[in-house]
């Protein structure tokens, strides 16, 4: 692992007028690349082979906050991935949209202003299957307090609630070696890490991996093959890269404020952002440049990522 590196990106790879593009996500069997708008309820499609002028936009009638591949599902699922949606988790046919409910977390009858003011945000499927995602308030609804969770999903169905009173969960993974699983929560400004069981699904030992140390927020992330984490800055126009001890050692400036998320197509980040309405001297081009996707290749591969398993 080199010294510190630095990286800028100056143009956006599509120039779409998105207002909170997330869920980066690479989906190398059809080699395609997808991402949503959480706020304006849509999911992007892109061929790869084809590039930018081959996008389609889906809309999805309900804000989806990320999106995983589908191992085993078999014909009965071989047009659907599975996603995390306003109310829980739930099966997207890929070519529609169209969602039906695998699991949702609220009880809507028992308590309907609940279901109404959460929603789901980021998340991720750990190397058993069992897929991984945070709620929280729903800014259309209710500002963000620390009324959210993380809660797991796993292949027999069965939610567990995994972290209480969280504010806006974002970036979720694991290292290389599969005992520690790293989850943020952006209004702390920092990284967690917690020790892993990969064979129960049990995390433990909840400690500080990386604090940003300002008045900024870590939102996504992605994992490489060296372990790093390549964190976005949301406000900060940048996206960081850290190492497994926790050091500063790579920075990416980007043209724009509101870095929502990164994920690896081969050696390159592929970036999704927000909406910028600030004038900010220090971002002259970010209210230009706001919620489009942008691209830059930095030398290493990402970790896999894996899929969710249905119990069979």
């Amino acid at each position: 692992m080199s010294g510190f590196q630095k990286w800028t990106v100056t143009e956006p790879y599509i120039d779409i007028a998105g207002t909170l593009l997330e869920g980066p996500f690479h989906d190398e069997a059809r080699n395609e690349f997808r991402f949503v708008d959480i706020w304006e309820q849509k999911l992007y499609v892109l061929d790869l082979a084809k590039g930018p002028e081959s996008l389609k936009t889906i809309d999805t009638a309900s804000p989806l906050g990320v999106t995983a591949n589908i191992a085993n599902g078999g014909d009965d699922h071989k047009d659907q991935i599975v996603v995390a949606a306003k109310h829980g988790y739930a099966l997207a046919d890929r070519n529609t949209g169209e969602l039906s409910y695998i699991h949702k977390v609220w009880d809507d009858q028992k308590d309907p202003e609940k279901a109404h003011r959460m929603r789901f945000n980021d998340g991720a499927v750990d190397s058993h299957g069992r897929f991984w995602a945070g709620s929280m308030n729903d800014p259309k609804v209710k500002k963000p307090t620390s009324e959210g969770v993380l809660f797991r999903l796993d292949p027999d169905l069965q939610l567990h609630r995994m972290v209480e009173e969280v504010s806006i969960p974002n970036g979720i993974g694991w290292n290389p070696k599969d005992d520690t699983m790293y989850f943020t929560d952006s209004p702390t400004a920092k990284i967690f890490a917690f020790d892993f069981d990969a064979s129960t699904g049990t995390i433990s030992n909840r400690r500080v991996h990386y604090d940003v140390g300002e008045p900024l927020e870590p939102d996504g992330f992605a994992i490489d093959e060296e372990g790093c984490i390549w964190s976005a800055i949301y406000g900060g126009g940048k996206i960081i890269r850290i190492s497994p001890e926790g050091k500063l050692i790579g920075e990416i400036s980007f043209p724009t404020r509101n870095i929502t998320c990164p994920t690896f197509v081969g050696t390159e980040l592929f970036v999704t952002t927000a909406k910028d309405d600030v004038s900010d001297d220090r971002f002259p081009e970010s209210v230009r440049y706001g919620g489009r996707l942008y691209r830059i290749d930095v030398g290493v591969r990402g970790k896999p990522k894996n899929e969710f398993r249905f119990q069979k």
